[in-house]
């Protein structure tokens, strides 16, 4: 029997065909240099998403002009085919647009998460089946590996990198079984510092090139200036008002405001306040106490759950695993729970500033080795009794005409 090649299937690496997407960072490179390194028949393709203006030529920008070019560079000395896909209407309708959607209607959305569901696990990866791809490779740092199940021989599952500090399981949560049975990640086992050198070694222009920092298509973060510029009329102004009652002040767009944020809110009371709750309904910043802030349950949405069981079965008496809220946070203690109350978790140390819209991703423990068992989207989330109390009492009132 041929034995298995490093991306786990039966025969030659040169019988194998690896589609890699190439973002024209240095992540994605390495990972082309890699594979044609040990001799797979690899196939670039760089997806255009977007282009506005400044954001081409934007140090740590991605899917954009100066980075197509980059990624075509990088083909050309591994001497590689290079595609391009125009994917931009695509992006906007499953990315662009739900994003403003969500952060209008006062939520914390996460767009690379939908990118990946949307445009590179499912678009990118069905045209890597078409050419005849044994498999689709990225950059991200995750690991995969083969995990058989009794009915399912091919069945593999995630798990965190070796280099905590770029871990990019939580943006990948919402990846399915199909489509990660048929992912490979070639960088888990790699930190960022011996991925920057195999880029040298390999003579790639990219080895030195900046990350990528913000999300793709918000320009220096500013995520109100690109709403604005795309929907003008979804700013409306309303009053921002204190758990208590109290109506402090005024502001111009709820879209200027996310949970947790302190200053720059435009009142003063002589006490420090932070954003409780964006209440689009009746376009109200409800700001509070940072005690207000602290949340030990949150209930979740649109879950993808990548257990041996099913997320019923395993959460029915309570499931004990490890949970993120934020990506740059490290996995801490939970229970998530499945019953008549809907799906939802148990937070054992507590987050500050949990917003709707971000994810909650679940893990096996909180080490470099933990296997991601999937996660949600966050819907609402409970506070302690004395904040809620007064919230709900908020948003149980009138509705601002």
């Amino acid at each position: 029997m041929t034995p298995l090649n490093t991306l786990d299937f039966d025969k030659k690496p040169e019988k194998t065909r690896v589609v890699v997407a190439m973002s024209g960072g240095v992540d994605s490179s390495v990972v082309a240099g890699m594979l044609k390194r040990e001799g797979y028949d690899v196939l670039g393709i760089t997806l255009q998403l977007y282009d506005h203006g400044a954001a081409v030529h934007r140090a740590g920008s991605c899917c954009a002009g100066q980075d197509i070019d980059d990624a075509r560079r990088v083909c050309e000395t591994l001497g590689i085919p290079h595609y391009v896909l125009d994917y931009e209407q695509r992006f906007r309708d499953t990315v662009i647009n739900p994003f403003m959607d969500s952060y209008i209607a006062g939520e914390t959305p996460i767009p690379c998460v939908a990118c990946n569901q949307t445009v590179k696990f499912a678009d990118l990866l069905a045209t890597a089946r078409e050419l005849g791809a044994d498999a689709l490779a990225t950059g991200h740092y995750i690991r995969s590996r083969a995990l058989p199940l009794a009915n399912d021989p091919g069945h593999r599952a995630l798990f965190r990198p070796i280099d905590s500090e770029r871990d990019q399981s939580y943006f990948l949560f919402a990846t399915t079984q199909e489509q990660i049975d048929y992912l490979r990640f070639p960088l888990g086992g790699l930190s960022k510092a011996e991925t920057r050198k195999l880029a040298e070694d390999m003579g790639l222009v990219v080895a030195q090139k900046a990350d990528s920092q913000d999300i793709c298509f918000v320009p220096q973060g500013k995520y109100a200036d690109i709403i604005n510029k795309l929907k003008p009329n979804a700013a409306l102004g309303g009053d921002i008002v204190h758990l208590d009652g109290r109506v402090l002040g005024h502001h111009e767009g709820i879209l200027h405001y996310t949970i947790g944020q302190r200053k720059g809110l435009g009142v003063a009371t002589g006490e420090p306040l932070y954003v409780v709750y964006l209440d689009a309904r009746s376009r109200r910043v409800i700001v509070g106490p940072r005690e207000a802030l602290e949340t030990r349950r949150v209930y979740l949405r649109d879950i993808n759950w990548l257990g041996d069981r099913t997320i019923v079965e395993e959460a029915k008496d309570g499931f004990s695993c490890f949970a993120k809220v934020r990506s740059t946070r490290p996995p801490t203690p939970a229970t998530l729970h499945a019953d008549a109350d809907g799906i939802y978790v148990d937070l054992e140390m507590g987050e500050a500033g949990v917003a709707p819209g971000q994810a909650c991703v679940l893990y096996s423990a909180e080490g470099a080795d933990a296997r991601v068992y999937g996660g949600g989207f966050i819907e609402r989330s409970e506070r302690q009794a004395e904040a809620e109390a007064h919230l709900k009492a908020l948003l149980n009132g009138a509705v601002a005409a």
